[in-house]
């Protein structure tokens, strides 16, 4: 890997186009973990698609950068595929509720049920008129979940074990269960002062009996919240990767080194497998600064950018109107071919 200068605490927010020309030096540099080595851009681990559902949580810490837009229209291109998907909405504004055509006012079992009351998701999920394309809303609920979750024991591991326990068919004995791990005596996660990474599960062990579920999903994708909370931290632990969609400008790839920091600080304590990859979202090529700090990102963290990047199209606006992922709206749309692209090649990584 190549040789990299270390992000610095110091460095300042990007303020005027006036500064491309200072960004090599400051912001655009592969996050390191505590060793000094730069986060690795490896490949997805591959996962057999017989039995397993392959979990994405779709986060960043930027709002306006297409997250619930991806979400909505990824599924519908791996429906397109014939892959059976669910679509979890975990943020508060329900705005991945809305583009699916329901009202959150209106929906009384959502994931606010799972993460509190310990329902299934199998219970609280529903079909949309896209069939192969189930959700699971969000409400008002999810309002309250950032100041009660951590209460919960083991609150970090919540959505973690619906899955393993309700999508997947495993042997439990031998689940991720056991991937979760921490070391509490270097934790040194921010959220720390609200009991995440105090929470030991030394000697927790499900039964070693083999489970199958109601029904199964190739994917499992989840909308996040747009900030690292107690909600996200579930996600992350819970996927196998994270996809953060950026758009090409300085303060949305600013953003990127907070979210680094969070996948090294989940990567060491619970999920070591969590790989991520960066989505461009967005991208205006007639914009000199959108092509020039896209390039800075794709320099930057190489393998770890998806080959496929989102340009603007206002049919991915009307879809959401419509209640229907672009792919399902307009078809043969510049929007809907470039996100079934991202299926193909989201799809590649799980043989």
């Amino acid at each position: 890997m190549e040789d990299s200068v270390h992000f610095t605490e110091d460095t300042a927010p990007i303020q005027n186009a006036a500064q491309l020309s200072s960004v090599d030096e400051n912001v655009y540099r592969r996050p390191v973990d505590e060793s000094g080595l730069a986060i690795p851009d490896e490949p997805a681990s591959e996962q057999s698609t017989s039995g397993y559902t392959y979990v994405i949580a779709v986060a960043s810490q930027k709002g306006g950068v297409a997250k619930t837009t991806t979400v909505v229209s990824l599924g519908g291109a791996l429906v397109k595929r014939n892959k059976e998907v669910l679509v979890v909405d975990m943020d508060a504004q329900a705005n991945l509720t809305l583009a699916l055509g329901n009202d959150p006012n209106r929906m009384r079992n959502a994931i606010t049920e799972v993460m509190f009351n310990s329902a299934t998701m199998i219970s609280v999920s529903r079909e949309t008129s896209i069939p192969g394309l189930d959700l699971i809303p969000s409400n008002s609920g999810m309002d309250l979940a950032e100041r009660f979750l951590p209460v919960r024991k083991e609150y970090e591991i919540i959505l973690h074990r619906a899955i393993d326990t309700e999508l997947r068919s495993v042997e439990l004995g031998q689940s991720s269960y056991n991937r979760v791990e921490q070391n509490t005596e270097q934790s040194n996660f921010p959220y720390e002062a609200s009991g995440i990474g105090q929470t030991s599960l030394t000697g927790t062990q499900a039964p070693a009996s083999t489970l199958a579920p109601t029904i199964h999903y190739d994917y499992v994708i989840l909308d996040c919240p747009p900030f690292m909370g107690a909600v996200t931290l579930n996600a992350l632990i819970a996927s196998d990767m994270l996809i953060i969609p950026t758009q090409p400008e300085y303060f949305s790839a600013h953003a990127l080194r907070a979210m680094m920091s969070s996948i090294r600080q989940v990567r060491s304590q619970y999920n070591s497998n969590l790989i991520y990859r960066i989505l461009i979202t967005m991208f205006d090529g007639r914009n000199r600064i959108h092509r020039e700090v896209g390039d800075q990102i794709r320099n930057t963290f190489g393998e770890g950018v998806f080959a496929t990047q989102i340009g603007i199209d206002t049919k991915l606006r009307e879809s959401a109107i419509e209640g229907l992922p672009i792919t399902h709206h307009r078809s043969q749309s510049r929007g809907a071919l470039q996100y079934d692209d991202l299926a193909q090649e989201i799809m590649q990584y799980v043989r």
